[in-house]
């Protein structure tokens, strides 16, 4: 069990012992009843919820009267190596706080002078009276750690994709994305009202015929993210870059979940191919993955992020990031540019924890990086696992459809540089029992 309640100065020691029964868990309370058995819905096509949500609502009850609801697990405490939920501890394994910095007292600190100088709230949007001069030196900073001439801040990763694409592209012009690509990407190009073609995930062949193959445009477009959220695989960088080249079209690489995590100095897809970052035409990514904070940014050269600037509707109509969620991105910037050990012992944990799920029969997919997918076919398989898993004491996120495709369905682990090697043992000899 967790032996301090202070989570800055938690110990872990297993939180269940893996020989007990099993509790109950995810049965549904936070619905207050709603799936209650003897309850009558009704999905007719004039109804606010209609027939879209029938299947919804039946995944949810069937789970909820069988004890596995899976997903909105009330933290108790802060996210870190081990949490309290449902009044006990449980090993974390579905964290992005890739590099452990989520409580760290620096980054606190920070959070806590951003607010006695500045205050809770930003005031307006960035375009208007929203933009403090710390918006700008966190910009900076963020450029330099990045590689580029420019960075422009969003309220979050999601309205980043969308201010970026929906403020440069229209019906005239394409976008050819990898069939993996984040689902921000994908309502961004409808905003937007581009063409849109999907090419093979990370199959350079396909992306190839796609270009040739689609309708006339202004400009085309390709986007990928550097590493991919569901599959934990890297994109095929050099590849891209030298297809863009080829085809005389522009390419974005999404990076959240490669900024701090690829690469020697946590710079992201571009450090670990050793591709300078102005081979991309446009860089993005969020700040609630290694970077312990919320927000988005967008990196690339001046021109476009002055343009940006006047033309992205989540610059001008949205309110600005808070300034302590500024101030912790500046302090995270700073600690990922001086302790580079934090990346190496993320890939250690990484390959231990892979390489142990391996050994047990898992299937952990293409994973290449701290994102292990446990791959399974059957969608009620999976949340009954995630639910076994919770009542031994580790927290893992099932990722079931819509968000991946029927018969993809898997538990996402996340592995950080704040794991230790018992925790990552604690947590395979779980999957041990849940295998047997």
């Amino acid at each position: 069990m967790i032996q301090n309640s202070d989570p800055s100065t938690l110990t872990a020691t297993p939180a269940t012992d893996l020989d007990e029964p099993i509790p109950t868990v995810g049965s549904g309370k936070l619905f207050n009843g709603f799936f209650d058995p003897g309850q009558e819905r009704n999905f007719r096509k004039d109804q606010l919820v209609d027939g879209r949500a029938r299947r919804v609502f039946d995944l949810m009850g069937r789970a909820c009267e069988a004890g596995v609801y899976p997903f909105q697990l009330p933290l108790e405490t802060r996210q870190g190596p081990w949490v309290r939920a449902e009044g006990r501890e449980l090993l974390m394994l579905s964290s992005y706080d890739y590099l452990g910095l989520i409580g760290d007292p620096r980054i606190d600190e920070a959070a806590i002078e951003g607010i006695r100088k500045y205050g809770t709230g930003s005031g307006g949007a960035r375009l208007l009276t929203g933009t403090l001069d710390l918006h700008k030196q966190m910009e900076r900073d963020l450029a330099n750690f990045k590689g580029t001439p420019e960075v422009l801040t969003f309220s979050s990763g999601y309205l980043a994709n969308l201010a970026v694409i929906a403020g440069l592209f229209s019906a005239q012009d394409r976008v050819v994305m990898d069939s993996l690509c984040h689902r921000s990407v994908v309502d961004a190009c409808k905003m937007a009202g581009v063409q849109v073609q999907r090419f093979k995930h990370n199959d350079m062949d396909s992306l190839r015929q796609e270009i040739a193959s689609g309708p006339p445009a202004n400009r085309t477009l390709i986007i990928s993210d550097g590493v991919f959220s569901m599959d934990g695989d890297i994109c095929p960088l050099a590849d891209l870059v030298q297809i863009k080249k080829e085809t005389n079209t522009f390419l974005m690489i999404d990076d959240s979940h490669a900024m701090g995590v690829l690469g020697k100095g946590g710079h992201g897809v571009d450090e670990l191919f050793g591709i300078p970052t102005n081979e991309i035409d446009i860089w993005t990514g969020s700040f609630a993955k290694a970077v312990p904070s919320n927000g988005g940014w967008v990196a690339g050269s001046q021109q476009l992020l002055i343009f940006l600037q006047h033309a992205a509707s989540p610059f001008i109509f949205s309110a600005a990031l808070s300034p302590s969620s500024v101030a912790v991105v500046r302090e995270a910037i700073r600690i990922m540019s001086t302790e580079p050990e934090r990346y190496a012992r993320l890939q250690e944990n990484a390959v231990f924890l892979r390489g142990g799920l391996q050994e047990l029969g898992y299937d952990t997919g293409l994973s290449e990086t701290p994102i292990i997918p446990v791959n399974f076919e059957n969608e009620e398989h999976c949340a009954f696992a995630a639910a076994m898993l919770r009542g031994m004491g580790v927290g893992v996120t099932p990722i079931l459809f819509p968000a991946v495709p029927l018969g993809s369905a898997r538990l996402r682990l996340c592995v950080t540089a704040a794991h230790t090697k018992d925790d990552l043992q604690f947590a395979l000899d779980a999957f041990k029992k849940l295998r047997d």
